[in-house]
C-alpha cells in the first residue's frame, strides 16, 4: 500500500476524531446545565413565569424555612447581603426577599451571582420568577442596590424536608476578569 494513501486516510481519521471530540466538548455545558436543571444537581433552581406562579396549589398546613446565605469572590471589591436571614413559606405562595450590594471600590464592576440550593434534592421543588441572577449587574463607584428575589416552593416538596438553604456568590463578569487581568511585561536583563 502506498505510505501517501495511508497517510491521507490517517490524518482523514484523526481529524474527524477531532472533530467528534470538539463538538462532545462544545455539547457538555448545555447537556450539564440540562442534567442539573432535571436532577437538582449542583444546586440550580428552575425558573417560573409569573402567571404559572400563580396557579399553582398552596399548601397553609405546612411551613418550610428558607436560609439565605451570600458570599463574595474574593478579589471583588463588593459587599453583599441579604435583607432578611431567613423566612418561614408556605409551599405554593409566592414570595419575595431583597438583597443589598455595594460595590466599595472607585471603579464600575459587572458581576454575575451564580445561585445554590441545599440540599440539592431540593432544587426542582424550588423555583423563581425574578431574581438579579437572571443577569448580570453593573455597579457604579459606591453604589448601593437593592435586589429583589421572587420565589416559590412547589408543595410536591418531600415531606422530611423542612429547611432549605438559597445561597448566592457574586463573581466578576467574565469580559471584566480578562479586562482586568494585568499583562505581565518581560524586563531585559541589564
Amino acid at each position: 500500500m502506498d505510505t501517501g494513501v495511508s497517510t491521507r486516510k490517517l490524518v482523514t481519521k484523526l481529524s474527524l476524531l477531532v472533530l467528534v471530540m470538539f463538538g462532545f466538548g462544545y455539547a457538555l455545558v448545555p447537556l450539564y446545565n440540562t442534567l442539573c436543571t432535571v436532577t437538582g444537581l449542583n444546586g440550580k433552581t428552575g425558573r417560573l413565569s409569573e402567571a404559572t406562579a400563580a396557579a399553582m396549589p398552596k399548601d397553609d398546613t405546612r411551613l418550610i424555612t428558607v436560609e439565605f446565605v451570600t458570599n463574595v469572590n474574593s478579589g471583588m471589591p463588593w459587599r453583599f447581603k441579604p435583607l432578611v436571614t431567613r423566612i418561614a413559606v408556605h409551599p405554593g405562595v409566592e414570595t419575595a426577599v431583597d438583597f443589598e450590594v455595594m460595590n466599595t471600590s472607585s471603579d464600575a464592576i459587572t458581576g454575575q451571582a451564580v445561585p445554590s440550593l441545599a440540599p440539592n434534592e431540593v432544587a426542582r421543588y424550588f423555583s423563581k420568577t425574578e431574581c438579579f441572577c437572571f443577569t448580570q449587574q453593573t455597579l457604579a463607584a459606591g453604589e448601593t442596590r437593592r435586589m429583589p428575589v421572587r420565589f416559590i416552593v412547589n408543595p410536591k416538596i418531600p415531606a422530611h424536608v423542612d429547611v432549605l438553604t438559597l445561597s448566592y456568590t457574586f463573581f466578576r463578569a467574565a469580559a471584566q476578569v480578562t479586562a482586568a487581568t494585568p499583562t505581565v511585561k518581560s524586563v531585559p536583563n541589564s
